[in-house]
Formats: structure tokens, C-alpha cells, sequence
């Protein structure tokens, strides 16, 4: 029953324009942002007050408001993202800044490691990165089986090849790299596996950062590059950028490389704070001895 509920939503609003899925997700985040008893809202809250202690009481809270209703956002265009045709979907991009990074790493015959934050509409990202390149991604199937094929579709409809976060996914990952191709990730996940991932500064906080990137830059001397979509105001579409990852992230060290990884994230996220998915819980996992920040 949730399944259908979920997909009949996703239809109503691959029907609507873009404008006025935004205009209802504003209207809903401004009314979450009045009952802060809600998990979205309470993560959310957590996270602002961890990550930006410097901004004052009433900065926090615009910024909490804000994100709020960009989060809504995220989840209500998805409709619009995944259901309509990829043309027009694509067409939402009015603006891609940076592209010249990945086609000179290509012309270099070099992989590409494509890495997607969950900031701003980064299905879109994905979406027009797999219409340019040959790209293979890690897909994690949802909790809700009944979506997996919905979800799996409107993501390789562009040509994009999606491989599960596992053994076999990650060879995939290799292999494409070492063919001089593209591979995308979501870098800020929390890692599944204890042995994936390594307390790492995030925003002035440790958070459990994986270490699969910078085991691909050692192992194939792939450049790294950071892409995400910025939400434009008023349903406008999406400006699309691409940024070199800090030098640090080829490092030898594989904790100073870690670092370097979040420290792009961070740059990607300063650009425009209020897009970033704070309801995700990326300091679920904490250091040897710390409480749970949640």
C-alpha cells in the first residue's frame, strides 16, 4: 500500500510544472518548520546547530527554515525528475559551469571519479553526467522493494549503467576507471561497514567518511571532481557545476586524503547552505566513547 502511495505522488507531480511543485514544497517546509517534534525536523535542527555554531541564534533558525523547505523540494520534484521524458528533464539545466574539468581528464585518456553530495537536485546531476560520458554509478536498491525498478529505470534512462554496493559493484567501478571512463558516487553516505570508512573532519565535527574514494585514486590515478545541480528560486531549473577536488585528496595518506574529500564536500555545500540534505543523519556514528548525537 505505502508503495503505491509513494508512486501515486511521484505521478501527481510529473504532472505539475516545476513552479508549482516548488511552491507547495515551500508551503510544507515552512509548516515543518513549526513542529520541530518531527524526525526530518529534529535531524535537521541537530545538524545546523552542530555544523554552524558561529551563526547566531537567529541565523540558525533561517537557515533550519530554509533547509526545510529546499528538502521538501528534493523529494517532491522527484516526480518531475524521474517520470517525465529525459529531454525535458534535461532541459530544466539552464546553466553548466566546470564541464571542461572532466573532458580534459578524459583527453588525458585518465577516469573520472564523479562525486555527487546530496546537495541541491543531484538525480538531475546524475541524469545529464550519464547523457554526456560513459558512466557507471553505485546504486543502493530502497528499503521498499516495490520502488527499486522505478527508481533503476529513471536513472539509467539516459544511459547510465548503475552497479549495487557490493563486491561485484566495485569491480565495475575499477574496470570503468582503468577503460578511462566515468564512475559516480555519493560521497557524503555514511559507510554500511565498520572497514569502509574513517572518522574524518566534517564542518568541525568527526563524522565516519568512506575511504572507497581515495582507495580508487590510488589504485587507478583517476581525477576526482565534484558535481552538484543548485536549485534555482521559483522553479527556474538548475545550474549545474563542476569543481576540482582539493590536491589532498590524491595523497598517499589515506587520512589526509579522507579529509580532503570532506573538505570538498564542505566547499560545495558553503556555495549554497540551505540546498544540503541536513535531515540525514551523518553523524549517526561517532568515535569510540562519544554519546549519540541524536
Amino acid at each position: 500500500m505505502r508503495v503505491w502511495f509513494i508512486k501515486g505522488i511521484l505521478f501527481i507531480f510529473s504532472i505539475f510544472p516545476l513552479r508549482f511543485t516548488h511552491a507547495v514544497a515551500t508551503v510544507v517546509g515552512k509548516s515543518l518548520a513549526h513542529f520541530p517534534s518531527t524526525r526530518l525536523a529534529q535531524v535537521t535542527v541537530t545538524n545546523i546547530y552542530l555544523c554552524f555554531p558561529q551563526l547566531s541564534s537567529g541565523a540558525q533558525t533561517q537557515l533550519i527554515q530554509h533547509s526545510l523547505i529546499e528538502t521538501c523540494k528534493t523529494f517532491l520534484e522527484l516526480g518531475y525528475l524521474w517520470l517525465r521524458s529525459t529531454q525535458k528533464t534535461l532541459s530544466l539545466i539552464s546553466q553548466v559551469d566546470g564541464e571542461h574539468y572532466i573532458q580534459k581528464a578524459l583527453f588525458a585518456k585518465k577516469g573520472v571519479i564523479l562525486l555527487t553530495p546530496h546537495l541541491g537536485a543531484w538525480e538531475i546531476a546524475g541524469l545529464y553526467s550519464a547523457s554526456r560520458y560513459c558512466m557507471t554509478t553505485l546504486y543502493k536498491p530502497p528499503k521498499l522493494k516495490g520502488l527499486a525498478q522505478l527508481i533503476l529505470d529513471a536513472r539509467q534512462r539516459s544511459g547510465g549503467h548503475y552497479v549495487a554496493t557490493n563486491a561485484t559493484g566495485i569491480r565495475a567501478l575499477y574496470r570503468t576507471l582503468n577503460q578511462s571512463n566515468v564512475v559516480g558516487i555519493l560521497p557524503d553516505q555514511v559507510p554500511t561497514h565498520a572497514s569502509a570508512g574513517i572518522f574524518a573532519p566534517f564542518f568541525g565535527m568527526m563524522a565516519n567518511t568512506m575511504t572507497l574514494v581515495s582507495r580508487l585514486v590510488k589504485k587507478t590515478g583517476a581525477t576526482v571532481i565534484f558535481v552538484y545541480a543548485e536549485r534555482l528560486p521559483s522553479g527556474q531549473g538548475y545550474h549545474l557545476h563542476f569543481l576540482p577536488a582539493p590536491e589532498n585528496i590524491n595523497s598517499d595518506s589515506l587520512e589526509t586524503s579522507v579529509a580532503a574529500l570532506n573538505q570538498g564536500i564542505e566547499s560545495c555545500i558553503n556555495a549554497c547552505p540551505t540546498q544540503y540534505q541536513w535531515s540525514y543523519k551523518r553523524f549517526k556514528n561517532r568515535p569510540s566513547g562519544e554519546s549519540s548525537v541524536y
